[in-house]
């Protein structure tokens, strides 16, 4: 069996032992004769840093295991960061060339005029699930153009192509699709007035393909903007889920319902977010033969916990978003720069709440680091506003190098 990484065996051995992490901290602390703090255990399980061997010879102590089981877990830890350093980038450098290399291969024209089939249809479809997969490595500001560009040549495939009928119906999807791609972009880069546009584009394009799930999409995400620019959206967001909730298949309702969670989260509406969330967990394990659409390939358990989350966060419940924020995130890559520096200003949210000043300050430092050089106004956004919450605790040394940074990048062009 391979060695676990030390963080992974920590809160595996607290969870078989039935302790909180306050309660292995007040442990550690008689067993070392020194205070231990309850941040420092999530530290030590998060690997925000990693044991040194006195720790690792009371905690050994602590759970009655070898200490060598811990030393290797350490050990398999560094090896995986090293790992990481010399790998990880060219990893994903190779894999997002390797993305564009093939948007970029030569394909045979669709010029206006001619006649599209469906190996048309299903060839452009793939092209866009690789065009949905840049926004895993970019932000919208890099790839706005690029999409509507790609938005406009199936307008142009479909007001100008000759086709059957069917295959409309199959060109307005690809179209609903497209407008999403291009909307989410013009979202995340700031453009709300663009994106909008074409949300409000990509439900037209869904509703005359008769496509319930994009429609409920189109929905969705005009919603998640309306949360964004301070207009209340539950009512959007009821009218995205009632498209899909009697045909839809279990992702594509998930999605919907923990948009819809999100929605009432913002409105500070509790028991209206904890119920769709609940509905969403069940929806996402619900047996179905059916395929998912490819537009919600990434939606699985994990993004459900990310945003139950941020909804506890936003309800002002640190104590029942802090835990799942913290186990959703500790297996979240940092390739996804920009997403993981978002999620992580809600955790930082979290604990200013619960009066984790410094934890806050680390958690937000991090966000911030991860969001330098994003083509994304999303985390700076979110880091501005945190920053005025903090700014009351400049004294806190942490607190005061964040702020510092993090006037420095608002400033800088």
């Amino acid at each position: 069996m391979d060695t676990p990484t030390i963080g992974a065996l920590l809160r595996r051995l607290r969870v078989q032992a039935g302790r909180s992490q306050s309660e292995q901290a007040d442990m550690l602390s008689t067993l070392a004769g020194r205070p231990v703090a309850r941040n420092e255990v999530s530290r030590w399980e998060h690997e925000g840093r990693l044991l040194t061997p006195f720790w690792q010879e009371h905690y050994a102590a602590s759970f009655g295991v070898p200490v060598t089981t811990l030393r290797r877990a350490v050990a398999t830890s560094k090896a995986k960061r090293r790992q990481g350093k010399d790998a990880s980038g060219p990893v994903r450098r190779r894999e997002f060339i390797g993305t564009m290399a093939g948007l970029a291969l030569p394909v045979p024209p669709l010029t206006v005029g001619q006649h599209i089939g469906a190996a048309d249809v299903q060839r452009l479809s793939e092209r866009t699930a690789r065009l949905r997969r840049l926004d895993d490595l970019l932000g919208g500001a890099d790839t706005y153009r690029l999409y509507v560009a790609e938005l406009d040549g199936v307008a142009s495939l479909l007001n100008a192509g000759r086709h059957t009928a069917e295959v409309g119906l199959a060109l307005r999807s690809l179209l609903a699709e497209r407008a999403q791609l291009a909307g989410w972009s013009a979202f995340d880069a700031g453009y709300h007035d663009n994106a909008r546009r074409h949300f409000r584009a990509s439900l037209a394009a869904a509703e005359e393909a008769d496509d319930s799930m994009l429609s409920g999409n189109a929905l969705a995400f005009l919603a998640y903007q309306q949360t964004a620019t301070g207009d209340r959206a539950t009512a959007t967001a009821e009218a995205s889920y009632a498209k899909v909730k009697n045909g839809a298949t279990p992702a594509v309702r998930t999605l919907l319902l923990e948009r819809l969670a999100w929605s009432h989260a913002v409105a500070g509406q509790p028991q209206e977010a904890d119920r769709a969330l609940g509905m969403a967990r069940d929806a996402l394990h619900t047996d179905s033969t059916r395929p998912e659409p490819d537009w919600v390939f990434w939606v699985d358990s994990t993004e459900i916990e990310i945003m139950t989350g941020r909804c506890w966060t936003e309800l002002r419940r640190p104590l029942r978003a802090v835990p799942v924020l913290e186990n959703a995130l500790a297996g979240f890559s940092d390739t996804h720069a920009r997403d993981k520096s978002l999620y992580l200003t809600w955790l930082a949210e979290s604990y200013r709440q619960a009066g984790e000043i410094e934890q806050a300050a680390t958690t937000a430092t991090r966000a911030l680091d991860l969001a330098t050089g994003v083509g994304s106004v999303r985390p700076l956004a979110r880091l501005r506003v945190l920053a005025r919450r903090l700014a009351p605790h400049r004294a806190a040394p942490d607190v005061a190098a964040l702020l510092d940074r993090l006037t420095a990048a608002l400033s800088s062009p």
